[in-house]
């Protein structure tokens, strides 16, 4: 008799933060929790607070907030298990460069140095040295400024800038050690370029240009060393459903298959079998709840279950026991959401 193995796709609905939240962060602790940071509220005002997901109670904890409210920041899982948030749009949309640190085994914030240029929507990117990369985003105007943080001494220091000015772009650590810089918006529009940062060298080289002009879109790493770039908004403010895949060893892209819709702002995670789980996102001043998978072995998208709540500015994180906590976002009314929900992939006989 034959077995037949059934695969079951579920999301279920875990406890509610204490804040709606979106353009926040979320980070995922040496002790397994998760830390959420930050994030617009729902009366559109920056926000100081965290809090933390403990996956073995599924239950929310606040902790001590930030000493400065901000949204669209970064933060940054350092080497030495703390977390460095760097700038963002604070209270009144001011534009911060100021930096701090949250210790988890007290549970407290710590001004470090603060950075030489103030800016959100940028990004960051640990080190293979353990320092952090800070690239871009919105300022001054649209930056080509790039800076390095060296958890060691606290301090900034200003690196080469890159090509091109770009902000809501992503930075991707790949396996040689060097940086890639996606797309973005320079203030004119979409870019379709891509750039690398050679951390020996401190030099930013332009490598092959993608086939599609976006911003808002995400970058993941496959296994195979690959990165996927999937969705955003391109050319003539269009949202896209296409991909494509970086090659390091020769720097070219290539397309793969189209994601079953077109989507912005989403979430994108590597999940333990290899294969990537694509979340919500926004669509012509609509918001989503459709998830979809992407298997490399076969570059196909399927569809799975979709979220029980639309949301697109969201996070997700990939827990230690497989399961993806979604938190946050925008609903399709704008709103900051306070929901989390766990997406699970198991099989039965």
């Amino acid at each position: 008799m034959n077995t037949i193995k059934c695969f079951c796709l579920e999301w279920s609905f875990t406890g509610n933060m204490t804040y709606g939240r979106a353009a926040h962060t979320a980070s995922i602790l040496s002790n397994g929790k998760i830390l959420v940071i930050g994030g617009e509220g729902i009366d559109n005002i920056a926000l100081n607070s965290a809090e933390l997901y403990d996956l073995s109670t599924s239950t929310w904890i606040a902790t001590s907030k930030m000493n400065n409210a901000r949204y669209l920041h970064t933060a940054s899982v350092l080497s030495n298990g703390k977390i460095l948030v760097i700038g963002g749009q604070g209270i009144n949309n001011i534009i911060l460069n100021i930096a701090e640190l949250y210790d988890p085994s007290t549970g407290t914030w710590t001004t470090t140095g603060n950075m030489n240029n103030a800016r959100y929507a940028h990004t960051a990117s640990v080190l293979s040295n353990g320092k952090v990369l800070v690239t871009g985003g919105h300022g001054n105007g649209y930056l080509s400024s790039a800076e390095l943080y060296d958890p060691s001494t606290g301090t900034w220091t200003t690196t080469s800038n890159m090509n091109n000015v770009r902000s809501v772009h992503t930075a991707s650590v790949l396996s040689n050690g060097k940086i890639l810089v996606t797309d973005g918006n320079n203030g004119n529009g979409s870019l379709n370029s891509a750039e690398l940062y050679d951390l020996s060298t401190s030099t930013w080289t332009t490598t092959g240009n993608m086939s599609n002009a976006r911003r808002w879109h995400t970058a993941s790493v496959l296994s195979n060393g690959k990165v996927l770039v999937t969705g955003g908004m391109g050319s003539r403010n269009i949202i896209l459903n296409s991909a494509e895949l970086y090659d390091p060893p020769t720097s070219t892209w290539t397309t793969t298959s189209n994601m079953n819709n077109v989507r912005r702002w989403h979430a994108a995670s590597v999940l333990s079998n290899g294969k990537v789980l694509v979340t919500g996102g926004s669509r012509s001043g609509d918001a989503l709840n459709s998830a979809e998978l992407y298997d490399p072995s076969t570059s196909t998208w399927t569809t799975t279950g979709n979220m029980n709540s639309i949301r697109y500015g969201h996070t997700a994180s990939v827990l230690s026991n497989g399961k993806i906590l979604v938190t946050g976002g925008y609903d399709y009314n704008n709103i900051a959401l306070n929901s989390a929900e766990l997406y699970e992939l198991f099989g039965t006989n």
